[in-house]
């Protein structure tokens, strides 16, 4: 019974492969194969693997930003919110050991307007100097008086561009001046990339070449975003049209200020970035800036 069912399988197959045959030859025949075919095959896969040379220069900038140093103004929503959640504590709350105290020194000095008061209750406080809990009071409300916060708006430190103290309830970023072509643009700071250095060793590099040395930390090893442009026609050449910019953050975590200000840099808030960046520029860098 093997004989007759594998004949009987192997007619479809061998149908199969006939059609197949007729189909792919069609009326051309066999095709042949040349030496300057395989040739020519072969230039053009050299020609894919071979990438020439990118007219595009890579570059890393980096967005520091100095984080806000005291906490922002509350909204009206906040303010209320606020009050809500003091009211609860404090209906929700237990008496503390200074408000005891107090109840007691209050309990004492009735009973001794009252003529009910034991002298034998002081004979453990006898050789000490005696302070009621209102005494202080007094004393701390004193101290409360003379205190003298710092002030959180300081007109001549905020228009100051270049000093990293202005709006300290802000989030700010830092901006330099920087040759492009034949103008000066204000830029994150940037640098060109170098073989044999990943990106972020460039974005770090751009912020040592600084002549303020800021210290900072940087958040991960990839960009955060990227930018490219052109330069202008009179700048351009086969091996460089314009550049592309990766961007990599990180916080500022030295905030002190530098020797003397530099008008070369700035340091500028979410809002200001329109009256230094070009349109486009703003479009790319306003996407990973938080307004914190």
């Amino acid at each position: 019974m093997a004989a007759p069912c594998t004949r009987m399988a192997s007619r479809p197959f061998l149908k199969f492969m006939s059609c197949f045959s007729r189909t792919a030859l069609g009326n051309t025949g066999v095709c042949k194969f040349s030496s300057t075919s395989v040739y020519r095959v072969t230039s053009q896969a050299k020609s894919v693997t071979e990438k020439a040379p990118s007219p595009w220069t890579l570059m890393a900038a980096v967005c520091l930003q100095r984080l806000p140093v005291i906490s922002a103004d509350l909204n009206p929503i906040e303010q209320q919110f606020r009050h809500m959640l003091q009211q609860i504590e404090l209906e929700k709350s237990l008496l503390s050991e200074h408000e005891l105290r107090l109840l007691e020194d209050a309990e004492r000095m009735s009973r001794k307007q009252a003529d009910d008061y034991d002298s034998d209750e002081d004979d453990d406080r006898r050789g000490q100097e005696i302070v009621l809990a209102q005494d202080l009071e007094d004393s701390w409300e004193q101290k409360l008086n003379s205190f003298q916060p710092a002030s959180r708006v300081r007109a001549d430190v905020d228009k100051d561009v270049t000093s990293v103290e202005r709006c300290l309830a802000d989030s700010l970023v830092l901006l330099s001046q920087q040759q492009v072509g034949s103008e000066k643009l204000w830029l994150l700071p940037q640098t060109q990339w170098q073989e044999g250095e990943t990106l972020r060793q460039t974005a770090e590099r751009a912020l040592a070449s600084l002549p303020a040395g800021f210290k900072a930390t940087f958040l991960g090893n990839a960009p955060c975003g990227v930018y490219k442009y052109k330069l202008p026609k009179a700048s351009q050449t086969e091996s460089s049209v314009g550049m592309k910019v990766f961007f990599f953050k990180a916080i500022l975590s030295d905030r002190s200020p530098a020797a003397a200000p530099d008008s070369s840099f700035v340091w500028v808030k979410k809002t200001e970035l329109q009256q230094y960046l070009k349109p486009a520029y703003v479009m790319k860098v306003d996407r990973f800036i938080l307004d914190l």
